[in-house]
């Protein structure tokens, strides 16, 4: 038995409905009643790395970074293929030297990024509380 298991139904057009567990997302290749499968993949990405960025900070000792912010961007190849993302995150908190050792677990921890091929891995940028 698998350990995720999802139903995603069709009745007409192009809008999916999937059902993970309790929870249902309706998304539409053409944005009109829902995301774009796109637009999902890339608050995916986001969401699964803010809680990695959150352990990989405390893991470094830092307790409580407050809020974190990821603004995402995606290009997209003619295709409409993702060609490369890129994520400006702001952090309540002062990081100090330690955002490139904290972005690197990140990267290890988030289970979408070590799912998504290399050349589309985040180019990253970090702007603490030194920055605002």
């Amino acid at each position: 038995m698998p350990d995720i298991e999802v139903t995603s139904r069709s009745e007409e057009g192009y809008a999916v409905t999937g059902v993970a567990g309790e929870w249902e997302l309706t998304t539409d290749a053409t944005g009109e009643t829902g995301p774009t499968p796109n637009q999902v993949l890339a608050a995916d990405y986001a969401a699964c790395f803010i809680p990695a960025f959150r352990v990989a900070a405390n893991k470094l000792g830092h307790d409580d970074i407050g809020v974190v912010e990821v603004d995402v961007g995606v290009d997209l190849d003619e295709d409409d293929d993702l060609e490369s993302v890129s994520f400006d995150i702001q952090v309540e908190a002062a990081l100090g030297n330690e955002v490139e050792a904290i972005v690197d677990r990140a990267e290890d921890i988030c289970h979408v990024h070590s799912a998504l091929r290399e050349e589309l891995h985040a180019d990253v940028t970090v702007r603490d509380e030194r920055d605002l």
